[in-house]
Parts: structure tokens; C-alpha cells; sequence
């Protein structure tokens, strides 16, 4: 037997949804920073790879670092903007649902 949802949310294949826009968002929000940080780990061990791989091939050492540093960055950017939403939407201009 299924467990019942709250009243506010919809029963899905990912479980309960919230109908409201703010709760949907911050609910799919969290799915996708941990996407972000699997392809980010996936990324940081084809870097690895490539570093203990190049053999002290410069092409391939400079591809490995490359990888490593990239999805380093694209998980501080996905981290930041999330921040930069919080700071700016929630704590200065008041937007409500943001806290």
C-alpha cells in the first residue's frame, strides 16, 4: 500500500510532488544539483584517468587537468548560483517562498 501524500501534493513515479510553482522548483532543484554533482564525479575520475594515463604526454595531461578542472567549476557554479538566488531573492529583495 502506497503511502498518502500531504493534501498540497500529487502522487508521482518520483513520489510526492508539490503543486505549488515554489515547492516544485525547490524539489526538482535538489534533483538536479545531484545530477550535477554525479556527472561532476564522472568527470573528475575520466580526469584522473587521463592524468595517471598520459604517461608524461603533455596533450593528455593538459585534457586530464582540464576535465578535473571544469567540472570543479561547474559544480562551484551550480553551488553559487543557488546561493546568489538565496542572498538576493530571500535576504534583500524579500521575495516571497525564498528563504
Amino acid at each position: 500500500m502506497p503511502v498518502p501524500c500531504p493534501p498540497d501534493n500529487i502522487r508521482t513515479d518520483l513520489g510526492c510532488v508539490p503543486t505549488d510553482p515554489i515547492g516544485f522548483v525547490s524539489k526538482i532543484y535538489g534533483f538536479g544539483i545531484s545530477f550535477i554533482g554525479l556527472i561532476a564525479f564522472l568527470f573528475m575520475i575520466i580526469g584522473g584517468y587521463y592524468l595517471l594515463s598520459s604517461q608524461g604526454d603533455p596533450e593528455r595531461v593538459a585534457k586530464g587537468r582540464s576535465f578535473i578542472y571544469y567540472s570543479i567549476a561547474g559544480v562551484l557554479l551550480a553551488v553559487f548560483g543557488f546561493v546568489i538566488v538565496q542572498v538576493i531573492g530571500g535576504d534583500i529583495l524579500k521575495i516571497p517562498g525564498i528563504s
